[in-house]
This record gives structure tokens, sequence and C-alpha cells, in this order.
């Protein structure tokens, strides 16, 4: 059964399940209309009728209360506003959901013509080999893999089978992946490591890396980013996670990193090397400054500094205090041993207590 609808201003055509059917494949207990046509995985904010979305973590109870999906996934104790498929692992039903209802397209087996394939390297059955791609000698291609435009494999690397890998990637050489593991676009498998050592002179003579990555099987590498607002600008070495959604004219300066499913504020500013926990929402117009730490959501206009993130005023003032540390340290020791000798002075000694044991 499939239908078309426009999502997003595109035409396609998903696949399609009725509720009762999806149930049926996840595993799930069914509480609603099993007939339900249901067509797309969405969160909870941007569900609607014919989406399937699911609940898991308590902070988005609200918007799980306002969500206007047609069905929602989630454990049996949770009450939901609208159809429900129960189970004790919401989030493994999500995953396989996504699965279903949106599976990757897969490209036809065979070498596309402009693709460069040494003749010593060894293609499993049913393997694609996308545009522009090149495999080097002697490497080793599992069945199924699918290997997209520009991807380059170097001399001697094993891929397993089923697996993915994006445009762009390049898994250099003897590098081993296992089974069913998938590489993002650009990813580098096994680039050179950097070593030297310097001779009499101070010169810097390269060490040869001869080591090797094996990768085990079901690894996924270099999952990309999610929603990104007009204006922003991102500086180099910078990681967003999946899910992560920035505002508009947010700034993330060099090595800043963004865990999954962070909610980023517009006008927000993050200097260098600020890391942002999970699941958090970061207000609008946020300024940490460099090296921050923030593990909890902020507040519109918050201004934070250190780890875990405290207002900046207030890490200022700790901060002029732990310079001190070493001296307040020697100070608290040198009353400590007064104290003591004080203490000891106070001590009525043998002389002056009699017999009965009262001081004279």
């Amino acid at each position: 059964m499939r239908r078309s609808a426009k999502r997003e201003g595109a035409w396609y055509t998903p696949p399609a399940l009725t509720l009762r059917e999806l149930a049926d494949l996840l595993g799930c207990r069914l509480e609603g209309d099993g007939d339900l046509l249901i067509t797309r995985v969405a969160d909870l904010a941007s569900a609607g009728p014919g989406d399937v979305t699911f609940f898991f973590n308590p902070k988005y109870a609200r918007a799980l209360a306002e969500t206007r999906a047609s069905a929602v996934i989630a454990a049996d104790d949770v009450p939901v506003p609208a159809a429900a498929l129960r189970t004790p692992e919401p989030y493994v039903a999500f995953a396989r959901a996504l699965a279903l209802l949106h599976p990757q397209p897969a490209p036809p087996a065979g070498v596309h013509p402009t693709a460069v394939i040494d003749p010593t390297a060894v293609l499993g059955e049913d393997v694609s080999v996308g545009p522009y791609a090149c495999v080097g000698a002697a490497a080793v291609v599992g069945a199924r893999t699918s290997i997209r435009a520009h991807v380059t494999i170097g001399d001697g690397a094993v891929i397993g089978d089923d697996c993915l890998l994006h445009p762009h990637v390049s898994v250099r050489e003897r590098v081993t992946l296992g089974h069913r593991v998938v590489v993002q676009d650009h990813a580098v498998i096994g680039s050179d490591g950097f070593g030297f050592a310097a001779d009499a002179t101070g010169t810097m003579i390269k060490i040869p890396q001869v080591g090797t990555v094996v990768v085990g099987d079901d690894v996924e590498i270099g999952v990309g980013a999610t929603v990104i607002g007009a204006g922003s600008k991102i500086d180099n070495l910078v990681q967003i996670g999946h899910g992560v959604e920035l505002g508009e004219r947010v700034i993330l300066v060099s090595q800043v990193g963004i865990a999954g499913s962070t909610s980023v504020g517009a006008g927000t500013i993050l200097a260098g090397q600020v890391g942002v926990a999970g699941h958090l929402t970061i207000g609008k117009g946020v300024r940490a400054t460099a090296q921050t730490g923030i593990p909890n959501s902020l507040p519109d206009k918050a201004f934070v500094s250190g780890y875990p993130a405290i207002d900046n005023r207030d890490w200022l003032r700790a901060s002029a205090i732990f310079r001190t540390l070493p001296a307040l340290r020697k100070q608290v020791a040198d009353l400590q041993r007064r104290l003591v000798t004080l203490e000891g002075a106070a001590t009525p000694s043998a002389a002056d207590v009699d017999e009965s044991g009262s001081e004279r």
C-alpha cells in the first residue's frame, strides 16, 4: 500500500502502513484505530496527521500533550492524546519505525562507468560502486555493500558485507571495516597519525605510521547535523550532533561541540571549545565564554563560564579566589597549628589539680 504526499514543498511517495500493520511489525500493543494510515515518523513538535511520533524523555511531557500526531510510541504508563503503540522500549521501536517508514534508497548493483577499480580488487555479490569511486589494489569489498560517488578505498583495505559508504568517504590503506558499517559523508578512516622525532639539529623527522584501523560490525561513523538557522556562522572543527536545531544568527567558534537533540536559540554565541550536553534547550541570546561546559538548559540571555557553567560574574569571582587558594591553604594550616597550641596551653596540668579532681 502506497500513497503520494507533499512534505516541505516536495512531492515524494513514502511507504505507508496502517497503524495495525506497524504495531505488528514493531511488536507493539495497539491502542486506538488500527486502520489509521501512517506515512512518516516525526518528532513530537512537528508531527501531524498521518505521522507516528514517540515519547521517551520526561522533559518533553508538554510537547507530548500538544502533539498533533496520529499515533505515539510510548510505555504503558504514559497517557497519550492519540492512538498508542505500547512497548517497554519506545526508543528502540522508534528506531525500527524509522527504518520501515523512511527506508534508505538502494542504488542498483553494479559498477558505474566512471569508477576506477584496480584489477586485483575483489568485489562481492551485488556490490554497488558509484560515479568516480576508486577501489585500490588488493582491496576487498563485501557483498551488497554500497560505495557512493567519489569514495576512495585504499590498497589492501577490507570492507565487510552490507556496508554503506556515503559520498567522499576515504578508507585508507589496510583499514578493515566490519559488516553493516555506515560511514557518513567526507569521513576519513585510517588517516596518517601525528608522529615526529627530532634529530640532533632539531629537524623534525616524520615517523612512518604503519598501524591501521579496525572497525567492528554495526558501527556508524560521522553522523551529520540537522537544522541550521539562517545567518548562522560555524567555524572550523565544530561538531553538531544529530537532531540539533540552531536558531538564526547563531555563532559557533572553533572546536564547539553540541550533543544530539539540543536546541540552541537565535543569536546565541558559543566561544571556542564550548561543550553542550544533549537534549538541552539553550535560550536566545546566550553567551558562553571559551571552554565552558554546559550540562543543563539555559534561559534567554544567560552569560555563562566555567564547568559546570555558572553565571559569568560568579565565575570571575571564583576564578580570583582560585588563584589565592595556595596562600589560603597555608594560612588555614598556620591557624590550625596555632589553635592546637592555644588549646594545649588552656588545658590544666596535673600540678593544678588536687586529689579530689578539683582545680586548685
